[in-house]
């Protein structure tokens, strides 16, 4: 593994680990070059990537290939006249194309900008116009195609629309790759350390999304994530569920996981069915598997006891805390603990369970050694263990790689969470007296109800244990005597029915899972919960429904 020029591989304890973690960041580093290329020339039938679709369809691909192919690619987008420092939106699913035009740009030193297929017209246009975005890339599907077609008209630098196939007014990504040779001149101008690499449109649970910037030094903050969390090497083949436009997908199907040298398992399909996942796994012998709680939700659901899953060795988990039954569920199943990590768009996994520690359950895990993470109270001082506090990100030490450049083209909002010396994320957790974290909700969804503060995460975890509940959120109403209550908006699962019994009982049911003064007062039964495009719950929109009732 080419992680071994980077940073240490031969930690023998999570002690060591943190006490003489180090990164060694190269100058001008690029992820294309430095990685993918250098596989090819050193290795080059090595594995990076077998990729499967719902169709059956099957592509494997050496690190030879991806190194040719995106080679293909950066002098396709060079005709186009593409170069450094232009942005460039991949709105491409999982196909495994991304990983071609992702490699491309790094190499042209353009700026990627991952995005959802979900994206309607007007995110379309936002998102052009925010970033001055000069061409876009999209899978074949007619429906993303006609979005971004109507956007094109009120989208004032954007020159070039390319897709996977022939379309009137669309350029043929294949076609015109095609064409290129396998060999690629470096431009004269190369991008420094400092330089934008790429843009996460943050999920905007409150207000238009944000662009969080990240420089070149990114992909060298993810190997402690992929070495330390994902626990991946040289023999591993590693899935992450998430859709390349999305922020995990960095943390979990590209960088992090190709500098430790694991192959990268994409399978592509539209909607999630666990069955199928759970046949992928078996059939291509899966070694590690990183999914948010809600994947993990609907497959302890399966009859995974009719899957051979003996090649499975490790699983993760981020992007929302886990719940305890699923974790019990699934190690019952599987034997595998789930190791949970906790970041942001704007990070790489700030706090992990890392292969040395037991999981704790309802934390976190201990802060990543890469940041120096601490938290403080509103004034910003440290609070005491056991007292809830925000998590923050100290930069008295210096700014770390990973953490983003700051919110592109804002000022303001960048100023209001770099302040005091410190990165501010917002989120509100505990630390126990052995340095574990535990996740308690953003600072806006606190309940605080009768002089109590009630974090959802822990009234959500309660109600997850019980067989009726598929998925809930827990939000506050506003009361006349409390300040605020608790209310539980509920997806049931098949064979339950709404009822003032089943409310009793749920609300029973908390009691004894937890303080009895965190129960919901307020009961609602849904068929789904309101999400943002990145599958997150959005509490605030269900408050806000609530406050309009």
């Amino acid at each position: 593994m080419l992680a071994t020029r980077y940073i240490r591989t031969d930690f023998t304890s999570q002690k060591d680990f943190e006490e003489n973690y180090t990164l060694n960041i190269p100058e001008r580093f690029n992820f294309a070059y430095d990685i993918v290329d250098e596989y090819a020339r050193i290795s080059p039938e090595k594995p990076a990537m077998v990729w499967t679709n719902v169709e059956g369809e099957e592509r494997r691909f050496t690190f030879r290939d991806m190194s040719e192919k995106s080679n293909q690619v950066a002098n396709y987008f060079r005709t186009l006249g593409l170069k450094k420092g232009d942005p460039v939106m991949l709105v491409m699913k999982r196909r495994y194309e991304y990983w071609f035009c992702a490699l491309a740009l790094m190499k042209l030193g353009c700026v990627i900008i991952p995005a959802t297929a979900q994206l309607a017209k007007k995110d379309v246009v936002y998102r052009c116009e925010a970033a001055s975005i000069r061409a876009i890339v999209t899978v074949y599907l007619d429906e993303v195609c006609h979005h971004m077609e109507e956007a094109l008209p009120e989208c004032s630098t954007l020159e070039h629309l390319i897709t996977l196939g022939d379309r009137e007014g669309w350029l043929n990504l294949n076609t015109g790759m095609a064409a290129q040779p396998t060999i690629f001149e470096k431009p004269e101008e190369l991008p420094s350390n400092d330089d934008m690499l790429m843009m996460y449109f943050t999920s905007g649970t409150t207000g238009m999304p944000k662009m969080a910037a990240h420089s070149y030094t990114y992909p060298l903050a993810q190997i402690a994530t992929a070495a330390y969390w994902h626990n991946v090497n040289d023999d591993s083949l590693h899935i992450a569920v998430a859709d390349t436009g999305w922020a995990k997908a960095g943390w979990g199907k590209i960088y992090g996981q190709w500098i430790c040298g694991a192959c990268l398992f994409v399978y592509d399909f539209d909607r999630f069915i666990a069955a199928d996942m759970l046949r992928m796994l078996e059939k291509y012998h899966v070694t590690s598997f990183c999914a948010p709680p809600t994947v993990y939700r609907f497959m302890i659901k399966e009859d995974m006891a009719g899957y051979d899953l003996s090649a499975l060795k490790w699983a993760n988990t981020a992007g929302e805390p886990l719940n305890p039954e699923v974790f019990h569920q699934f190690k019952k199943l599987t034997g595998i603990e789930i190791h949970e990590g906790f970041g942001q768009s704007e990070t790489t996994p700030l706090l992990m369970t890392s292969k040395w520690m037991e999981p704790k359950m309802g934390s976190t895990g201990r802060p990543s050694p890469a940041y120096h993470i601490d938290l403080v109270d509103n004034e910003g001082n440290p609070v005491e263990d056991g007292v809830e506090g925000e998590i923050v990100v100290r930069l008295d030490q210096g700014r770390p790689a990973g953490l983003f450049l700051g919110y592109y083209r804002d000022e303001e909002k960048t100023a209001e969470c770099f302040r005091g010396g410190m990165y501010h994320t917002g989120d509100m957790a505990w630390r126990d007296v052995d340095g574990y974290y535990y996740f308690i909700g953003r600072s806006d969804d606190v309940i605080k109800s009768s002089g109590y503060r009630i974090g959802p995460f822990e009234v959500e975890s309660a109600l997850m244990e019980h067989p009726a509940v598929l998925e809930c959120a827990i939000t506050a109403v506003p009361h006349p005597d409390r300040g605020q209550v608790v209310k539980a908006t509920i997806v049931l699962t098949k064979g339950y029915e709404p009822s003032p019994e089943l409310v009793k009982e749920l609300q029973n049911h908390v009691k004894k899972a937890t303080a009895p003064y965190k129960y919901p007062r307020i009961v609602e039964f849904v068929d789904e919960l309101p999400k943002t495009l990145s599958g997150k719950i959005q509490r605030v929109k269900i408050r806000k429904e609530d406050e309009g009732k």
